[in-house]
């Protein structure tokens, strides 16, 4: 059976050990563990660091596992969401060094999963950016495959604002792109770290994926949204998507929650499905994270 999981993300303020804490408390069986590189992120739920790998000793490896393993849980993947392909090459090589980093991290520690973006130059076209792809990216698999670490790549377009327009920051942005990117660097361990929100923003299914690319779900990610016609409506489907949906907690968007699990389990997914927080309603204090999480949790735990 699938494991219900935690992004921790949502709580940049606490500790590796604070984040177990609470996601224990509250009947959590995983949490993928935000790893960006210390310093400062431009976006939100970026820059999040709950595991420093820059100061990864062998020594704190074993304590990040065993304080998992003391509060009955697991670490479903190391997570860092950069742009590897981008326009800016200092941007671009540091986060090919660091998704290398989490790799072997990924292996040492036995986690064996990193989850991540392929990234993409918004100003390129699809062609461009995938023979971009296949340059950046098969060394990084090759290193993947040699340390046995699997590699989820979330689907988000990452097209919501004027500087990721028009092209997005991530090509893993639909089900054509993951068919030409998995033939291009077929691999056993390059797949996707599934999120259903982005599939319906693009006007796309969300449950016939998991059964189409059913092998290629290394994660899943459970995140809800909105899109507001009367916005749709005024500023058009072409316009920036920040000004016509919003992200949601699961069971207040529009995703059907009920389907998608039906379909996780009708190809037995056995892995992680980690609950990820973005929802602006609950950000204006501690608590209201906190009961964002617990709220998450019980919609969700009533299917699993």
């Amino acid at each position: 059976m699938m494991k219900l999981g935690l992004v921790s993300a949502i709580l940049p303020e606490y500790s590796f050990e604070e984040v177990f804490d609470f996601a224990a408390e509250e009947g959590f069986k995983g949490v993928e563990v935000c790893c960006w590189p210390r310093g400062k992120a431009e976006r939100r739920y970026a820059g999040v660091t709950h595991i420093d790998l820059d100061e990864l000793t062998r020594e704190k490896q074993n304590h990040y596992l065993k304080y998992a393993d003391q509060k009955g849980m697991g670490i479903s993947s190391l997570g860092y969401y950069p742009n590897a392909l981008s326009a800016i090459a200092e941007e671009a090589s540091v986060a090919v060094a660091h998704i290398r980093k989490l790799i072997q991290a990924s292996a040492e520690m036995g986690i064996n999963m990193v989850t991540t973006f392929i990234g993409r130059d918004p100003a390129k076209n699809v062609e461009e950016s995938l023979d971009a792809f296949e340059k950046v990216w098969t060394p990084i698999i090759k290193l993947a495959e040699e340390r046995k670490v699997r590699v989820g790549i979330e689907n988000c377009p990452m097209s919501f604002t004027r500087d990721e327009w028009p092209g997005g920051k991530n090509l893993m942005a639909a089900p054509y792109l993951w068919k030409e990117i998995f033939g291009r660097l077929p691999s056993d361990y390059l797949g996707l770290n599934y999120d259903p929100s982005h599939m319906y923003l693009i006007g796309a299914d969300h449950v016939q994926p998991i059964y189409d690319f059913a092998q290629k779900i290394f994660q899943v990610h459970f995140k809800d949204l909105r899109i507001y016609p009367e916005k749709v409506n005024f500023y058009g489907r072409f316009a920036y998507p920040a000004l016509w949906h919003s992200p949601k907690i699961p069971g207040l968007g529009e995703i059907d929650f009920s389907a998608m699990i039906s379909a996780l389990n009708d190809i037995k997914y056995s892995g992680y499905a980690c609950i990820e927080i973005e929802d602006k309603t609950f950000e204006s204090k501690r608590d209201d994270i906190k009961t964002a999480i617990k709220q998450s949790y019980r919609y969700l735990h009533q299917y699993i």
